[in-house]
């Protein structure tokens, strides 16, 4: 059985990037959830990095997935952009371009480009602390820009949609399919 790490980026006192009162940290959290009761209900099994308003570091996060021995690392993010509206998107970011992590971050891109959203790509951040800490696959998903009012109306009309494109990009790539 397939152990996945779900993460839910920022928390407690770092909101992350903020647009008119709407905080990262919430809605990763609430992502987050929805994500991780979609692969319980299909089997898998999940530990969450945080379910409440908390922090934690992004270090402390890698320790804890590397513990667990997770199968996969899957980090929640919303984008942001200097100007508000100024591009729009899923981009889903690897440690390098090859393997599994890429594998499973190209299967979550298509999924949710098929929700609506504009397929960004998978770009390499080798300096991003729970890409290069972690002992297993791992990605940082973001999922649309949280300045652009359009990414927003998909985000909160076809949030269930988004969860389970999520979800289904973690169990293509579990399954092996």
């Amino acid at each position: 059985m397939a152990l996945v790490v779900i993460d839910a980026g920022h928390g407690g006192n770092n909101p992350g990037a903020v647009y008119n009162g709407r905080q990262e940290k919430d809605d990763t959290l609430a992502l987050s959830l929805a994500v991780g009761r979609i692969l319980e209900q299909n089997g898998v099994d999940v530990y969450y990095t945080r379910t409440t308003d908390v922090y934690e570091s992004p270090t402390r996060k890698a320790q804890e997935g590397n513990a667990v021995k997770g199968d996969y690392f899957v980090s929640i993010h919303r984008n942001s952009s200097p100007y508000p509206n100024q591009y729009a998107g899923v981009e889903t970011l690897v440690y390098n371009q090859y393997g599994e992590a890429a594998r499973l971050a190209n299967n979550i891109n298509s999924q949710l480009e098929q929700v609506g959203f504009e397929n960004q790509g998978v770009n390499e951040r080798s300096d991003l602390v729970v890409l290069n800490r972690t002992q297993m696959p791992s990605v940082l998903v973001e999922v649309g820009f949280i300045n652009t009012d359009s990414d927003n109306q998909i985000f909160d009309e076809r949030f269930e949609d988004i969860a389970r494109a999520i979800a289904e990009g973690i169990l293509a790539t579990v399954w092996g399919t």
